[in-house]
Protein backbone atom coordinates (compact mmCIF):
# COMPACT_ATOMS: atom_id res chain seq x y z
CA UNK A 1 0.00 0.00 0.00
CA UNK A 2 1.47 3.24 -1.09
CA UNK A 3 -0.36 6.71 0.61
CA UNK A 4 1.19 10.06 -0.30
CA UNK A 5 0.06 13.53 -1.20
CA UNK A 6 -1.61 13.97 -4.06
CA UNK A 7 -0.66 16.49 -7.26
CA UNK A 8 -2.62 18.71 -9.41
CA UNK A 9 -2.93 16.61 -11.99
CA UNK A 10 -4.00 13.57 -9.48
CA UNK A 11 -7.23 15.78 -8.57
CA UNK A 12 -9.51 13.71 -11.28
CA UNK A 13 -8.55 10.70 -9.78
CA UNK A 14 -8.76 11.54 -6.24
CA UNK A 15 -12.50 13.10 -6.68
CA UNK A 16 -13.26 9.90 -8.91
CA UNK A 17 -12.02 7.76 -6.15
CA UNK A 18 -14.03 9.04 -3.23
CA UNK A 19 -17.12 9.55 -4.95
CA UNK A 20 -16.70 5.64 -6.30
CA UNK A 21 -16.25 5.14 -2.16
CA UNK A 22 -19.41 6.63 -1.59
CA UNK A 23 -21.18 5.20 -4.31
CA UNK A 24 -22.02 8.81 -5.66
CA UNK A 25 -21.21 10.48 -9.13
CA UNK A 26 -19.49 14.02 -9.30
CA UNK A 27 -21.83 16.95 -9.88
CA UNK A 28 -22.22 18.31 -12.95
CA UNK A 29 -20.27 22.00 -13.07
CA UNK A 30 -22.74 25.01 -13.07
CA UNK A 31 -22.12 28.66 -13.76
CA UNK A 32 -20.34 30.27 -11.06
CA UNK A 33 -18.22 27.27 -9.53
CA UNK A 34 -20.05 25.61 -6.48
CA UNK A 35 -18.19 22.13 -6.76
CA UNK A 36 -17.92 21.18 -2.81
CA UNK A 37 -13.90 19.83 -4.38
CA UNK A 38 -12.77 22.97 -5.82
CA UNK A 39 -11.47 23.93 -2.51
CA UNK A 40 -9.66 21.28 -1.75
CA UNK A 41 -6.21 22.02 -1.20
CA UNK A 42 -3.97 19.25 -3.13
CA UNK A 43 -1.14 19.32 -1.05
CA UNK A 44 -3.34 18.12 1.59
CA UNK A 45 -4.73 14.96 -0.14
CA UNK A 46 -3.75 11.97 0.11
CA UNK A 47 -4.41 8.71 -2.03
CA UNK A 48 -3.81 5.21 -0.92
CA UNK A 49 -2.43 3.32 -4.14
CA UNK A 50 -2.69 -0.70 -4.61
CA UNK A 51 0.66 -2.27 -5.35
CA UNK A 52 -0.55 -1.81 -9.12
CA UNK A 53 -1.16 1.72 -8.69
CA UNK A 54 -4.83 1.75 -8.66
CA UNK A 55 -6.45 4.47 -6.42
CA UNK A 56 -8.43 2.77 -3.86
CA UNK A 57 -8.62 5.24 -0.97
CA UNK A 58 -8.70 9.11 -0.10
CA UNK A 59 -8.44 11.50 2.57
CA UNK A 60 -7.85 15.21 2.69
CA UNK A 61 -7.26 18.08 4.98
CA UNK A 62 -8.36 22.04 5.12
CA UNK A 63 -6.50 24.60 6.57
CA UNK A 64 -8.98 26.01 8.70
CA UNK A 65 -8.88 27.88 12.48
CA UNK A 66 -10.82 26.89 15.25
CA UNK A 67 -12.16 29.20 18.14
CA UNK A 68 -11.33 27.86 21.43
CA UNK A 69 -12.79 28.92 25.09
CA UNK A 70 -11.35 32.24 25.87
CA UNK A 71 -11.94 33.11 21.94
CA UNK A 72 -8.27 31.56 21.13
CA UNK A 73 -8.04 31.23 17.61
CA UNK A 74 -5.71 28.33 16.94
CA UNK A 75 -5.12 26.35 13.59
CA UNK A 76 -6.89 23.17 12.87
CA UNK A 77 -6.55 20.68 10.21
CA UNK A 78 -9.90 19.77 8.67
CA UNK A 79 -10.39 15.94 8.01
CA UNK A 80 -12.87 15.45 4.80
CA UNK A 81 -13.26 13.41 1.96
CA UNK A 82 -11.86 10.15 3.89
CA UNK A 83 -13.16 7.19 1.34
CA UNK A 84 -11.98 3.48 0.80
CA UNK A 85 -13.62 1.68 -2.47
CA UNK A 86 -15.99 -0.76 -1.30
CA UNK A 87 -13.34 -3.53 -2.85
CA UNK A 88 -10.97 -2.57 -0.33
CA UNK A 89 -12.50 -2.04 2.62
CA UNK A 90 -11.79 -4.10 6.01
CA UNK A 91 -8.38 -4.46 4.85
CA UNK A 92 -6.04 -1.82 6.81
CA UNK A 93 -6.66 0.80 4.54
CA UNK A 94 -8.48 3.69 6.30
CA UNK A 95 -6.47 2.40 9.33
CA UNK A 96 -3.00 3.17 7.31
CA UNK A 97 -4.14 6.86 5.70
CA UNK A 98 -5.76 7.66 9.25
CA UNK A 99 -1.75 6.71 10.68
CA UNK A 100 -0.34 8.72 7.85
CA UNK A 101 -2.54 11.89 7.64
CA UNK A 102 -2.30 12.39 11.88
CA UNK A 103 1.65 12.25 11.18
CA UNK A 104 1.46 14.86 7.86
CA UNK A 105 -0.73 17.57 10.71
CA UNK A 106 1.92 17.15 13.11
CA UNK A 107 4.61 17.65 11.35
CA UNK A 108 2.64 20.83 10.18
CA UNK A 109 2.69 21.77 13.50
CA UNK A 110 -0.87 21.45 14.09
CA UNK A 111 -1.86 20.14 17.50
CA UNK A 112 -5.46 19.01 16.84
CA UNK A 113 -7.57 17.95 14.08
CA UNK A 114 -11.78 18.05 13.33
CA UNK A 115 -13.99 16.54 11.00
CA UNK A 116 -17.75 15.79 10.36
CA UNK A 117 -18.45 12.16 10.57
CA UNK A 118 -20.35 10.18 8.35
CA UNK A 119 -20.93 7.37 10.57
CA UNK A 120 -20.50 8.01 14.48
CA UNK A 121 -18.81 4.33 14.89
CA UNK A 122 -15.94 4.97 12.94
CA UNK A 123 -13.68 7.88 13.93
CA UNK A 124 -13.40 7.29 17.69
CA UNK A 125 -10.86 4.64 17.17
CA UNK A 126 -8.47 6.79 16.12
CA UNK A 127 -8.80 9.26 18.71
CA UNK A 128 -11.80 11.67 17.84
CA UNK A 129 -14.62 12.47 20.40
CA UNK A 130 -17.65 14.65 19.18
CA UNK A 131 -17.18 17.81 20.84
CA UNK A 132 -20.16 20.32 19.55
CA UNK A 133 -23.69 19.27 18.93
CA UNK A 134 -26.51 20.47 16.59
CA UNK A 135 -30.64 20.20 16.03
CA UNK A 136 -33.27 21.60 13.72
CA UNK A 137 -36.11 23.31 15.39
CA UNK A 138 -39.47 23.96 13.54
CA UNK A 139 -41.99 26.20 14.12
CA UNK A 140 -45.47 26.64 13.18
CA UNK A 141 -46.35 30.11 12.10
CA UNK A 142 -49.56 30.23 13.87
CA UNK A 143 -47.42 29.32 17.25
CA UNK A 144 -44.16 31.63 16.59
CA UNK A 145 -45.14 34.51 18.73
CA UNK A 146 -42.30 35.87 20.68
CA UNK A 147 -42.83 37.24 24.65
CA UNK A 148 -41.09 39.73 25.58
CA UNK A 149 -38.22 39.37 28.09
CA UNK A 150 -39.09 39.74 31.79
CA UNK A 151 -35.94 40.60 32.99
CA UNK A 152 -35.73 44.31 33.16
CA UNK A 153 -33.02 45.86 30.76
CA UNK A 154 -32.68 42.08 29.00
CA UNK A 155 -31.99 42.14 25.52
CA UNK A 156 -34.09 40.95 22.62
CA UNK A 157 -37.59 43.00 23.97
CA UNK A 158 -39.51 43.25 20.68
CA UNK A 159 -39.79 46.71 18.91
CA UNK A 160 -42.38 48.52 17.19
CA UNK A 161 -42.93 47.09 13.80
CA UNK A 162 -42.07 48.72 10.70
CA UNK A 163 -42.23 48.49 7.26
CA UNK A 164 -38.79 47.98 6.65
CA UNK A 165 -38.72 45.48 9.80
CA UNK A 166 -36.97 47.31 12.02
CA UNK A 167 -36.77 45.18 15.69
CA UNK A 168 -34.41 45.33 18.40
CA UNK A 169 -34.36 44.66 21.91
CA UNK A 170 -31.44 46.69 22.98
CA UNK A 171 -31.01 49.41 19.69
CA UNK A 172 -32.63 50.30 16.92
CA UNK A 173 -32.04 47.90 14.29
CA UNK A 174 -33.33 47.08 10.80
CA UNK A 175 -33.37 44.01 8.52
CA UNK A 176 -32.96 43.93 4.75
CA UNK A 177 -33.79 41.09 1.94
CA UNK A 178 -30.75 41.23 -0.31
CA UNK A 179 -30.30 38.21 -2.83
CA UNK A 180 -27.42 35.69 -1.84
CA UNK A 181 -25.37 37.10 -5.00
CA UNK A 182 -25.69 40.81 -3.55
CA UNK A 183 -24.12 40.39 -0.75
CA UNK A 184 -21.04 37.93 -0.80
CA UNK A 185 -18.52 40.16 1.16
CA UNK A 186 -20.76 40.86 3.19
CA UNK A 187 -21.26 37.54 4.76
CA UNK A 188 -18.15 36.98 4.25
CA UNK A 189 -17.53 39.75 6.81
CA UNK A 190 -19.95 39.06 9.70
CA UNK A 191 -19.32 35.51 9.77
CA UNK A 192 -15.24 36.61 10.67
CA UNK A 193 -16.34 38.05 13.19
CA UNK A 194 -18.91 35.84 14.57
CA UNK A 195 -16.72 32.84 14.19
CA UNK A 196 -13.55 34.28 16.31
CA UNK A 197 -15.99 34.67 19.16
CA UNK A 198 -18.00 31.51 19.33
CA UNK A 199 -15.85 28.51 20.64
CA UNK A 200 -16.17 25.73 17.96
CA UNK A 201 -16.71 27.87 15.38
CA UNK A 202 -14.55 26.79 12.12
CA UNK A 203 -13.37 29.95 10.21
CA UNK A 204 -14.18 29.86 6.52
CA UNK A 205 -11.23 30.79 4.11
CA UNK A 206 -11.67 33.41 1.38
CA UNK A 207 -11.36 30.81 -1.24
CA UNK A 208 -14.10 28.95 0.00
CA UNK A 209 -16.14 32.28 -0.57
CA UNK A 210 -14.72 33.21 -4.01
CA UNK A 211 -15.08 29.83 -5.02
CA UNK A 212 -18.62 28.97 -3.84
CA UNK A 213 -17.33 25.33 -2.42
CA UNK A 214 -19.63 24.35 -0.15
CA UNK A 215 -23.37 24.18 1.08
CA UNK A 216 -25.46 27.59 1.32
CA UNK A 217 -24.99 30.57 1.89
CA UNK A 218 -21.43 29.60 0.42
CA UNK A 219 -23.00 27.54 -2.48
CA UNK A 220 -24.17 29.00 -5.65
CA UNK A 221 -27.80 27.76 -4.72
CA UNK A 222 -30.83 30.08 -4.88
CA UNK A 223 -31.44 32.09 -1.24
CA UNK A 224 -32.49 35.13 -0.05
CA UNK A 225 -30.76 36.67 2.78
CA UNK A 226 -32.51 38.46 5.86
CA UNK A 227 -29.19 40.96 6.98
CA UNK A 228 -29.28 42.82 10.38
CA UNK A 229 -27.91 45.69 10.63
CA UNK A 230 -27.54 47.81 14.14
CA UNK A 231 -28.04 51.40 14.75
CA UNK A 232 -25.40 52.60 13.27
CA UNK A 233 -25.89 50.67 10.31
CA UNK A 234 -22.99 48.40 10.14
CA UNK A 235 -24.54 44.43 9.89
CA UNK A 236 -24.05 42.32 12.49
CA UNK A 237 -25.84 39.52 11.50
CA UNK A 238 -27.77 37.34 8.58
CA UNK A 239 -30.00 34.28 7.92
CA UNK A 240 -29.96 32.62 4.71
CA UNK A 241 -33.19 31.05 3.77
CA UNK A 242 -34.92 29.26 1.23
CA UNK A 243 -39.13 28.61 0.98
CA UNK A 244 -40.98 25.44 -0.39
CA UNK A 245 -43.91 24.20 -0.35
CA UNK A 246 -44.61 26.40 3.12
CA UNK A 247 -41.74 25.68 4.58
CA UNK A 248 -39.22 28.49 4.75
CA UNK A 249 -36.01 26.53 5.91
CA UNK A 250 -33.00 28.56 7.29
CA UNK A 251 -29.82 27.34 6.01
CA UNK A 252 -27.86 29.33 9.02
CA UNK A 253 -28.49 32.05 11.30
CA UNK A 254 -24.93 33.82 11.99
CA UNK A 255 -25.54 37.01 14.64
CA UNK A 256 -22.73 38.70 16.84
CA UNK A 257 -25.46 39.00 19.84
CA UNK A 258 -28.30 37.60 20.75
CA UNK A 259 -30.85 40.80 20.23
CA UNK A 260 -29.79 40.35 16.33
CA UNK A 261 -30.45 36.40 16.16
CA UNK A 262 -33.35 37.11 18.04
CA UNK A 263 -34.46 40.12 15.24
CA UNK A 264 -33.72 37.87 12.47
CA UNK A 265 -35.65 34.89 13.78
CA UNK A 266 -38.48 37.53 14.77
CA UNK A 267 -38.31 38.55 11.15
CA UNK A 268 -37.99 34.81 9.38
CA UNK A 269 -40.70 33.61 11.64
CA UNK A 270 -43.20 36.84 10.36
CA UNK A 271 -42.76 35.58 6.65
CA UNK A 272 -45.95 35.82 4.71
CA UNK A 273 -47.28 32.50 3.01
CA UNK A 274 -45.44 30.40 5.07
CA UNK A 275 -46.92 28.00 7.28
CA UNK A 276 -43.69 27.41 9.29
CA UNK A 277 -39.91 27.70 9.85
CA UNK A 278 -37.15 25.50 10.20
CA UNK A 279 -34.07 26.45 11.51
CA UNK A 280 -31.49 23.62 11.03
CA UNK A 281 -28.53 24.40 12.71
CA UNK A 282 -29.57 25.34 16.32
CA UNK A 283 -27.05 24.63 19.63
CA UNK A 284 -28.54 22.61 22.25
CA UNK A 285 -29.17 24.95 24.67
CA UNK A 286 -29.80 28.44 22.72
CA UNK A 287 -32.12 30.80 23.88
CA UNK A 288 -34.75 30.55 21.22
CA UNK A 289 -36.83 27.97 22.35
CA UNK A 290 -37.22 30.00 25.84
CA UNK A 291 -38.33 33.06 23.43
CA UNK A 292 -41.78 31.75 22.59
CA UNK A 293 -44.83 32.53 24.38
CA UNK A 294 -45.68 28.99 23.77
CA UNK A 295 -42.24 27.11 25.08
CA UNK A 296 -44.33 23.75 23.55
CA UNK A 297 -44.35 26.10 19.75
CA UNK A 298 -40.66 24.67 18.65
CA UNK A 299 -40.06 20.82 17.91
CA UNK A 300 -36.75 19.94 18.20
CA UNK A 301 -35.61 17.34 15.89
CA UNK A 302 -32.20 15.58 14.03
CA UNK A 303 -30.27 16.78 17.59
CA UNK A 304 -27.28 15.40 16.52
CA UNK A 305 -23.48 15.79 16.90
CA UNK A 306 -21.62 18.11 14.56
CA UNK A 307 -17.49 18.64 15.08
CA UNK A 308 -15.70 16.06 16.46
CA UNK A 309 -12.13 16.83 17.75
CA UNK A 310 -8.75 14.70 17.89
CA UNK A 311 -6.32 16.14 19.98
CA UNK A 312 -2.32 15.34 18.55
CA UNK A 313 -0.65 17.49 21.83
CA UNK A 314 -2.29 17.27 24.84
CA UNK A 315 -0.01 20.34 27.10
CA UNK A 316 -0.39 22.17 24.25
CA UNK A 317 -4.25 21.89 23.19
CA UNK A 318 -4.80 22.53 27.29
CA UNK A 319 -2.76 25.36 27.62
CA UNK A 320 -3.63 27.18 24.03
CA UNK A 321 -7.49 27.63 25.49
CA UNK A 322 -9.35 29.54 28.32
CA UNK A 323 -10.54 28.70 31.42
CA UNK A 324 -12.87 29.95 33.56
CA UNK A 325 -12.21 28.69 37.02
CA UNK A 326 -9.31 28.21 38.92
CA UNK A 327 -8.46 24.81 39.68
CA UNK A 328 -5.99 21.77 39.48
CA UNK A 329 -6.53 18.00 37.68
CA UNK A 330 -4.33 15.35 37.47
CA UNK A 331 -5.49 13.68 33.92
CA UNK A 332 -4.48 10.07 32.64
CA UNK A 333 -4.52 9.97 28.83
CA UNK A 334 -4.49 7.01 26.75
CA UNK A 335 -3.81 6.71 23.97
CA UNK A 336 -4.62 3.85 22.23
CA UNK A 337 -4.59 4.75 18.01
CA UNK A 338 -0.63 6.12 18.77
CA UNK A 339 0.60 3.92 21.04
CA UNK A 340 0.80 6.49 24.21
CA UNK A 341 -0.32 6.80 27.74
CA UNK A 342 1.03 9.96 29.60
CA UNK A 343 0.05 11.56 32.85
CA UNK A 344 -0.52 15.42 32.97
CA UNK A 345 -0.82 17.79 35.74
CA UNK A 346 -3.36 20.60 34.35
CA UNK A 347 -3.37 23.87 36.37
CA UNK A 348 -5.23 26.79 36.02
CA UNK A 349 -4.67 30.41 37.73
CA UNK A 350 -6.26 33.58 36.59
CA UNK A 351 -8.19 31.97 32.79
CA UNK A 352 -4.12 30.21 31.56
CA UNK A 353 -3.40 27.08 32.35
CA UNK A 354 0.02 25.22 32.98
CA UNK A 355 0.43 21.43 32.04
CA UNK A 356 3.05 19.31 33.03
CA UNK A 357 4.43 15.82 32.92
CA UNK A 358 3.71 14.23 36.49
CA UNK A 359 4.11 10.66 38.43
CA UNK A 360 1.30 12.00 41.00
CA UNK A 361 -1.92 9.57 41.48
CA UNK A 362 -4.09 10.75 38.44
CA UNK A 363 -7.75 11.80 39.28
CA UNK A 364 -9.49 11.16 35.73
CA UNK A 365 -8.30 8.74 33.86
CA UNK A 366 -9.29 8.76 30.49
CA UNK A 367 -9.19 7.74 26.38
CA UNK A 368 -8.03 10.92 23.87
CA UNK A 369 -11.03 10.55 22.17
CA UNK A 370 -12.45 11.31 25.51
CA UNK A 371 -10.56 14.75 26.29
CA UNK A 372 -11.31 16.08 22.40
CA UNK A 373 -14.97 15.85 23.72
CA UNK A 374 -14.53 17.45 26.68
CA UNK A 375 -11.94 20.08 25.13
CA UNK A 376 -14.24 22.34 23.79
CA UNK A 377 -16.75 22.48 26.83
CA UNK A 378 -19.60 21.25 24.91
CA UNK A 379 -19.44 17.31 27.21
CA UNK A 380 -19.20 17.41 30.82
CA UNK A 381 -16.55 15.05 32.24
CA UNK A 382 -18.99 13.84 34.76
CA UNK A 383 -21.48 12.46 31.77
CA UNK A 384 -18.72 10.65 30.52
CA UNK A 385 -17.92 9.18 33.51
CA UNK A 386 -21.53 8.17 34.56
CA UNK A 387 -21.17 6.51 30.80
CA UNK A 388 -18.27 4.08 31.98
CA UNK A 389 -15.84 5.96 29.72
CA UNK A 390 -13.78 8.14 32.09
CA UNK A 391 -12.50 6.92 35.60
CA UNK A 392 -12.61 9.65 38.56
CA UNK A 393 -10.22 8.62 41.15
CA UNK A 394 -11.78 10.43 44.17
CA UNK A 395 -14.40 12.14 44.85
CA UNK A 396 -15.04 15.67 43.85
CA UNK A 397 -12.83 15.02 40.48
CA UNK A 398 -15.76 14.77 37.71
CA UNK A 399 -17.26 17.79 39.44
CA UNK A 400 -14.08 20.07 39.35
CA UNK A 401 -13.45 18.77 35.83
CA UNK A 402 -16.93 19.57 34.35
CA UNK A 403 -16.19 23.76 36.17
CA UNK A 404 -12.56 23.78 34.64
CA UNK A 405 -14.02 22.44 31.02
CA UNK A 406 -17.03 24.62 30.89
CA UNK A 407 -17.26 27.72 29.06
CA UNK A 408 -19.84 30.66 29.61
CA UNK A 409 -20.77 29.76 25.73
CA UNK A 410 -21.41 26.62 24.64
CA UNK A 411 -19.61 25.45 21.89
CA UNK A 412 -21.06 25.51 18.14
CA UNK A 413 -20.27 24.83 14.48
CA UNK A 414 -22.23 26.11 11.49
CA UNK A 415 -19.44 24.87 9.00
CA UNK A 416 -19.75 21.81 6.68
CA UNK A 417 -17.08 20.98 4.97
Amino acid sequence: MDIRPTTDKDLGVFVDTVHAAFGRFPETPVEGGGLWWSALETDRCLLARTADGRAVGTTAAYSFELTLPGKTVVPAAGVTAVGVLPSHRRQGVLTAMMRHQLAEVRGRGEFLCVLLASEAPIYGRFGYGPATYTARLTVPRHGAALAAPRAAGATGAPAKDSDNGSVDGSHDGSVEVLRRTECGELLEEVYDRYRRAQPGALSRPHRWWALRAGQPPISPAPRYVAVHRDADGVPDGYASYSIESGTLTVDETVATDDAAFTALARFVLGHDLVSRVTFKHVPPDHPLRWRFADFRAGEVSGDTDWLWVRLLDVPRALTARGWSVDGELVLDVHDPFLGGRDRHLLTVRDGKAHCVPTDREPDLSLDIRDLGSVYLGGTSPSTLVRAGHVRAHRPGAAALADALFRDERSPHCLHWF
